[in-house]
């Protein structure tokens, strides 16, 4: 392939914004990249393009992340584009191999251990100065610890910059750093250093080295920062120290997703951007490609509904990207109110098993809640609904029995050579595990196991479609090394099983069906968000949330906590202007006709055949008022409606689940000839395109 051919394909398939990112090659650039439009595609193939056209050395460009999921799924990227030597790490990664590197050369001696983590240092410099503490308490300050450091702080300086930090631990703001102190004391007398360190001691490096910034500077020339509004200072600064003063920097991010100040992250980095460059080109992408407008009207929505809280909070919210769909139309959100907890997870969790029996697999689905300790109430209900699920921060993948089992197989086969394709070789070996075709009909570590060695099955799969080459055959020998690589950077298969996820952890994840769980004040927002900036986080972080969706959402809140217990939780204040018929709502169904009366709208939904304002969901969905004549045979309605109750009676389901009477009318009006025609009407998203559509388009035809 010659390169001009080479620079077309990296090109084809970009929009207009997407295409601006790839091609423009020299910095300053900065990219404002809206949940779902792309981005990750446009910086990579810009590394792409410039280094197909001459302009990067890809051994000379450094791409940087916050995740080595992240990271793991941009190699793959570029490597799927011909650009595979090119590094993209995270900071700490990219900072702890500068470290190992120049350590004996700026330093002197055997670089210290490298500590995971920190609560059992943090325990002994607590017994050193005799704090009481438990593993909460532990956990919190470390936290702390860790926003100190990224935050550029000593112990002596924590207290003049931890006034509004409250007591983490349950200890004031003298005794953390007390305690900040000890904790470094521990780590020096045991020759050990943490991940902050190694970002601090590079900066030091860097800064006081002419010879060591010289060579990193030469080393990269290029720059490109993705998830910009989550930078720190101390990583800004290790940044500017790589670039010594030159302009080559390209950065992606939104300030609407910036959830993770707590950990010393912030936008003013990427909101001040435009200042510290004056000549630096913006870029907007806006074209959501992930979600139904249905699902980015309400994330849109959510975002415009902020009002002004003072100074300080503004300073630090944007005027968010306003999101435009680029997916059909799709299903309406759900709001579900119950009156417990209890009773609001074995609603989820029922609602759930129609999604699956009704073709949603079960791997894309998710249950995000606000804290962790929701999560456990959700696994009893999908227990006891027949639900497998996987738990997002449990046990990680590649740390599995079974997994390590079978990377050990397949790389003892690796060795021998087999002429048989890679995903049949792949089954072969598992089965001396245990794997089979079909999933086993118990549940517990037996189906976890097959879900585990299903995935892997479906990764090799899903490898030879991307890796195959008419000159190279992805073989065993190539799956054992691509595992090897995942398995480093915890670049995880998707394994079936609903996931249950925090609303933090589910950043950069995406599903078909996305649950919002708890959404009472006091959970969302949080209670201890006492503050508007960290109101206002609550709500970037529903943000989140909501934009993980594909196809459809659902939220759902209780009104006590146990059941009989009093009913005193009210809905998220987020929620309003969202769900039906609370204040900026949309009104929909002939309960809340009279509040749709009440409520000027924007832009309202006129009948298609007297231009009278359509009041109820129903008539939307059809475009006419219920009194105007029909536009459609009666016979092919009523046949539709009799295949629907047949699908509703096998399926044991109500016939609403199969098709509202709103669709069934817009089928019957619209007449669709395929199944492009028929995705496009309201109502009929790809689940139910895939099981339903061939058996509508015949009943349409034969009528």
């Amino acid at each position: 392939m010659d390169e001009s051919t080479a620079e077309e394909r990296i090109l084809a398939g970009l929009d207009e914004e997407q295409r601006a990112v790839a091609t423009t090659l020299s910095g300053p650039l900065c990219v404002l990249a809206g949940a779902g439009t792309g981005k990750t595609r446009a910086i990579t193939h810009r590394i792409a393009y410039g280094v197909h056209t001459g302009v990067y050395n890809p051994n000379r460009l450094l791409a940087v992340t916050f995740t080595a999921r992240a990271a793991a799924e941009m190699r793959t990227r570029l490597r799927d584009l011909g650009v595979g030597t090119v590094q993209a790490r995270t900071f700490h990664a990219a900072a702890l191999r500068q470290l190992q590197y120049f350590w004996p050369h700026a330093v002197g001696g055997q670089l210290p251990g490298l500590l995971d983590h920190k609560a059992q240092l943090i325990a002994a410099a607590a017994s050193r100065l005799r704090l009481p503490t438990d593993r909460a308490a532990i956990r919190d300050l470390a936290s702390e610890i860790e926003w100190a450091k990224v935050s550029m702080l000593t112990p002596e300086t924590y207290l003049t910059h931890a006034h509004d930090r409250g007591e983490p631990g349950g200890l004031d703001t003298i005794a953390v750093g007390r305690l900040f102190q000890a904790y470094e004391d521990v780590k020096g007398d045991r020759n050990l250093i943490d991940f902050e360190d190694v970002l601090l001691i590079t900066v030091g490096i860097l800064a006081e080295d002419p010879r060591v910034a010289a060579t990193v500077r030469e080393q990269y020339r290029h720059f490109v920062v993705d998830e910009y509004q989550d930078v720190s200072p101390l990583q800004q600064r290790l940044l500017d120290l790589w670039l010594g003063g030159r302009e080559e920097l390209c950065v992606v991010g939104d300030a609407s997703q910036t959830i993770y100040s707590f950990t010393g992250a912030t936008p003013r980095h990427l909101l001040d951007f435009r200042t510290r460059y004056p000549e630096s080109k913006v870029v907007k992408l806006v074209r959501d490609y992930r979600s139904t407008p249905q699902v980015v009207g309400l994330a849109n929505t959510l975002l415009k509904s902020r009002r002004s809280s003072g100074l300080s909070a503004d300073s630090l919210w944007s005027a968010p990207l306003d999101l435009v769909a680029q997916r059909p139309s799709g299903a309406a959100a759900e709001f579900l109110e119950c009156s417990d907890d209890e009773a609001e997870s074995a609603a989820v969790a029922d609602r759930i098993k129609i999604l699956i029996d009704h073709g949603t697999q079960a791997s894309e689905i998710a249950v995000l809640f606000r804290t962790n300790g929701q999560s456990e109430a959700y696994e009893r209900a999908l227990a006891g609904v027949g639900v497998g699920y996987q738990l997002r921060g449990g046990e990680r993948f590649f740390a599995r029995k079974e997994v390590r089992d079978a990377i050990l197989q397949m790389r003892a086969a690796s060795r021998a050579a087999v002429e048989e394709p890679l995903g049949q070789l792949v089954r072969d070996i598992l089965g001396n595990l245990g794997y089979q075709n079909e999933a086993p009909k118990s549940g517990g570590a037996v189906r976890e196991r097959w879900e585990s060695l299903a995935a892997l099955v479906a990764l090799a799969d899903e490898l030879v479609v991307a890796r195959d080459t008419p000159e190279h055959a992805f073989n065993l020998v190539d799956f054992v090394a691509e595992l090897q690589e995942r398995a480093t950077a915890q670049h995880a298969p998707t394994v079936q099983g609903v996931t249950l996820a925090s609303l933090h952890s589910a950043k950069g994840l995406e599903w078909d069906a996305v649950f919002l769980v708890g959404l009472s004040e006091g959970l969302m927002p949080i209670s201890f968000a006492d503050t508007p900036e960290t109101v206002d986080e609550e709500r970037r972080l529903l943000y989140v949330g909501i934009t993980r969706a594909r196809e459809f959402l659902n939220f759902s809140w209780s009104t006590a906590r146990t059941p009989g217990g009093r009913a005193n939780r009210k809905p998220s204040r987020f929620l309003d202007g969202l769900r039906p018929g609370s204040v900026g709502g949309e009104p929909t169904g002939p309960r809340l006709a009279a509040a749709g009366k009440r409520r000027k709208t924007a832009a309202p939904s006129l009948c298609r055949v007297c231009g009278k304002v359509l009041t109820t969901g129903a008539e939307r969905k059809i475009g006419r008022c219920n009194s105007c004549p029909a536009g459609y045979d009666e016979a092919v309605f009523q046949e539709l409606r009799a295949w629907r109750l047949e699908e509703a009676t096998a399926a044991d389901v109500p016939a609403f689940v199969v098709f509202t009477d709103a669709t069934l009318i817009a089928i019957a009006e619209a007449a669709p000839q395929d199944l492009a025609g028929l995705s496009n009407l309201p109502g009929v998203g790809p689940a139910k395109l895939e099981r339903y559509g061939e058996a509508v388009l015949e009943i349409v035809a034969s009528a």
